[in-house]
């Protein structure tokens, strides 16, 4: 029996849930069909790959080296692993993906001790890295090997670059490795106006895990090896931890697309454009509390429980403390400013009732 493939869903629907929600952008979608037809070595020895390595060089320097894989839990597994060993722990924030949203897989899978600090604004610090940093002698402690920070973090904020370099030097004062978080990397960079190389490599970052596909890409990040006497191993660990693709080229060339030119940076500007005008709107509303500055394309707020729950019946989001009444508020690069301003009419007339 034949059946045709048919659209499921309307796609003039948007939401604030997640800029996972997000289809891909055009000029991605494009890039996938470009890439399509004969045949290419398989595993990564292919033309797009090989090319993709040219263009993480323009970001991040020569000595960059490219490891992709199919999503971001895998990037930072693999990542984390290549830079411990078997007793190693990594240090990172309470509010960290890998501690709160990765279920466990750098724990269970990579085999890794994550030691938790709690932090006012989702960033490290050197003083809150010494809360973890110590007993390194201790065989009864797992050992701290490497910090991990995300950026922009969890909670929508930024750091700066110094504040990263300060964190890479203590770090590595101590001989412990960094281990940076990319998933909204070039938000961050949209923020910050600057190049991403100069709050990673300029900086003191070992190694990056590159976002794709919150920045418009159909599947697929990357791993990028900054520093390479930082790790080892690393093809062997990809494929080790699943996450080697044998049709490597369609990821490739999906960053390809938004690395080559600027199209990673546009639809990162307009993501935090729209998470901006979001926050704008939201200030105006009495009752309505914004958590934490708005640096990226996230907005946090807390308003009343039932209020929410109203709310999410006309938009889709998430509770972040569903006990505080704290939300999260996403925006991504096919956000309208139609679709903001709806989202304030219905928050203003939920807040009303």
């Amino acid at each position: 029996m034949r059946t045709d493939a048919r659209r499921h869903h309307d796609p003039q629907v948007r939401g604030f849930a997640s800029d996972n929600y997000a289809g891909a952008h055009p000029e991605v979608l494009a890039a996938i069909a470009l890439a399509n037809g004969g045949h290419q070595v398989a595993y990564g020895e292919d033309d797009y790959t090989g090319h993709l390595q040219r263009v993480m060089h323009s970001h991040f320097g020569p000595t960059a080296e490219a490891f992709p894989v199919f999503n971001g839990t895998g990037a930072n597994v693999v990542a984390l692993q290549a830079l411990t060993d078997r007793w190693g722990a990594v240090i990172c924030a309470e509010s960290a993906h890998i501690n709160v949203d990765e279920g466990g897989a750098p724990e269970r899978m990579g085999g890794l001790k994550l030691l938790t600090v709690p932090t006012p604004d989702g960033k490290l610090t050197p003083e809150l890295i010494d809360r973890q940093a110590y007993g390194w002698d201790d065989e009864h402690r797992a050992m701290p090997q490497v910090v991990s920070i995300t950026q922009n973090t969890e909670l929508g904020t930024v750091y700066t670059p110094d504040e990263i370099r300060a964190i890479c030097d203590h770090a590595h004062g101590h001989g412990m490795k960094v281990h940076l978080d990319g998933a909204r990397i070039a938000n961050a960079a949209a923020s910050l106006d600057v190049p991403m190389r100069t709050f990673t490599n300029a900086v003191g970052v070992d190694v990056l895990s590159f976002g794709g596909t919150k920045n418009g890409a159909l599947f697929g990040e990357a791993v990028v090896v900054l520093n390479p006497d930082a790790v080892r191993a690393m093809k062997h660990l990809r494929k080790l931890s699943m996450q080697l693709a044998s049709k490597m080229r369609f990821v490739s060339v999906q960053l390809e697309a938004l690395l080559a030119k600027d199209l990673w940076l546009r639809n990162a500007r307009h993501a935090n454009a729209m998470a901006q005008r979001l926050a704008e709107g939201v200030r105006a509303v009495d009752g309505v509390e914004i958590l934490y500055p708005v640096q990226a394309n996230a907005v946090f707020a807390r308003l009343p429980h039932a209020v929410s729950e109203r709310l999410k019946k006309r938009f889709r989001f998430y509770f972040w403390d569903e006990t505080a009444g704290d939300v999260r508020w996403m925006c991504a690069f096919d956000t309208r400013e139609d679709d903001v301003d709806a989202f304030l009419q219905a928050l203003k007339e939920e807040m009303a009732r």
